[in-house]
């Protein structure tokens, strides 16, 4: 039984910890993006080193107080929140936040600092840090790690985890793991780095990591083509892939049904195609010296005949924001529009195609449904997410609030996908992934759990139920 963080245990802090910074959190610590979920209050505690962040877990170890560590907030799964049960410690790494070093295709940088730092920091060296979400401005490093974030550019570059060379961070009992190595290659033992990436704050908290930075293009191009359907939306992925081997960075899918959202909530976000199509891409794609992207994205664009019926090459920096703009509105679109359920998932792409077109038969089999299926499609990431019909509020499908989700994750079972393509397991998921996973990693899970942290402290109730 977890104790609570109470006066007498927030004194106690005061006297392990000197100088650190104590207080109750504000609002914007106690609710998530989507509204789900409410926190139950607690302590907010802003450390400055690691050496503090140790000490505040080897104090909440030694009391068996529940800790939550807490990024920028912009999780989408309630990793973040405790809605009941004792009163938690948040701690927040937002005044740890410095870039220690760059040395030559590494950076240093601290947990608390924005996934856009890290950009900034290597745009400064002359180098590329990929990783891009839309969060990006808020959403902090430790965070960034501890979900193994996605975003757009997954195809070419890799997520988070891939990104990563070395990780410091305090485990459940305030032991710091020093692992900030520079090294590609380093196979002395149990790979502690990619434990800790992706365990949602449930096995350690990440203080400080070590980011791979990459050489930029030279030049960048981007479009947005019209395709007859999903299959095409492959056929052109596998041709721009073999035409333009290693440069194809972003690939993503936009159906019909987020442009019309976008026509209904977000009239100023510019769209290039008068008559809005079913299915379209925005294909970006980075080249070396001597190669010229908009040719080669009209290169594609007459090789792709049968595949394509129109397209919009960017012709400028802003023509490009412009494109970029429209698909990073999409999320915000469906915010305000306000879905039944929301579904993060992933599919193997020779299966994808059969999937999207299953799913949307089944949905709609439940009821008069809005689908809309955008996504990352080049690494078989989609968000399909489900929205009461045109003049009916979601409050009418509550009886299907259960049914929907069970109807998705039933048919992405079937077919070999993941429940959980880039936004991790936190709280809302975690009967999903008692129900649809396998057996032996969850035990494997709660056996590495147990180990790491036997008094259950660090985000308890995230990833795995509490026992």
């Amino acid at each position: 039984m977890r104790a609570p963080a109470d006066e007498s245990f927030v004194e106690t802090l005061r006297a392990e910890v000197p100088g650190l910074s104590i207080g109750a959190p504000g609002v914007s610590y106690l609710e998530e993006p989507r509204g789900r979920y409410k926190g139950c209050g607690g302590v907010l505690v802003k450390p400055v080193s690691t050496a503090q962040v140790a000490a505040i877990l080897r104090t909440c170890h030694s009391a068996g107080v529940g800790v939550v560590p807490f990024g920028g907030g912009t999780g989408l799964v309630g990793g973040q929140i405790i809605e009941e049960g004792p009163a938690p410690v948040i701690v927040s790494l937002e005044k740890m936040a410095s870039v220690r070093a760059v040395t030559g295709h590494v950076l240093e940088i601290e947990a608390g600092a924005t996934l856009l730092d890290a950009q900034q920091a290597a745009d400064r060296a002359g180098r590329l840090f990929p990783l891009t979400i839309a969060s990006q401005g808020s959403a902090r490093i430790g965070g960034v790690l501890a979900t193994n974030a996605g975003g757009v550019n997954v195809l070419r570059y890799g997520n988070a985890r891939e990104l990563c060379l070395g990780v410091e961070a305090v485990l459940a009992d305030g032991t710091v793991i020093s692992g900030l190595k520079h090294l590609r290659k380093d196979n002395t033992g149990y790979d502690l780095k990619d434990l800790l990436i992706g365990s949602e704050g449930t096995l350690g908290i990440i203080t400080a990591a070590t980011l791979r930075l990459l050489p930029k293009p030279a030049a960048v191009g981007t479009a947005m083509m019209v395709v007859e359907s999903p299959s095409a939306a492959l056929a052109l992925l596998e041709l721009a892939e073999a035409r333009m081997p290693g440069c194809v960075s972003a690939f993503e899918l936009i159906s019909g049904q987020g442009l019309r959202f976008l026509d209904a909530v977000g009239p100023e976000v510019h769209q290039p195609f008068a008559a809005r199509p079913d299915w379209s891409v925005l294909i970006e794609i980075g080249l070396p010296e001597g190669l010229a992207p908009e040719e080669a994205l009209a290169g594609l664009f007459v090789a792709g005949e049968g595949l394509v019926r129109d397209g919009v090459i960017a012709s400028s920096e802003s023509q490009r924001a412009q494109m970029w703009t429209l698909r990073e509105s999409l999320p915000e679109a469906n915010k305000r529009i306000g879905s039944i359920s929301s579904h993060d998932i992933s599919l193997p792409l020779p299966k994808l195609a059969q999937f999207i077109e299953e799913a949307e038969a089944a949905l709609r089999a439940l009821a008069d449904i809005r689908i809309n299926c955008f996504g990352h499609v080049g690494d078989g990431n989609l968000h399909f997410n489900a929205f009461p019909a045109e003049g009916r509020d979601r409050k009418e499908y509550e009886n299907l609030r259960r049914a929907i989700p069970e109807t998705v994750y039933d048919l992405v079972d079937r077919f070999g996908g993941s429940i959980s393509a880039e936004h991790g397991i936190g709280r809302l998921k975690v009967g999903d992934l008692e129900r649809y996973g396998d057996p032996g990693k969850l035990a494997a899970m709660r056996a590495i759990k147990s180990a790491l942290d036997p008094k259950g402290i660090l985000n308890p109730g995230a990833v795995l139920a509490e026992r």
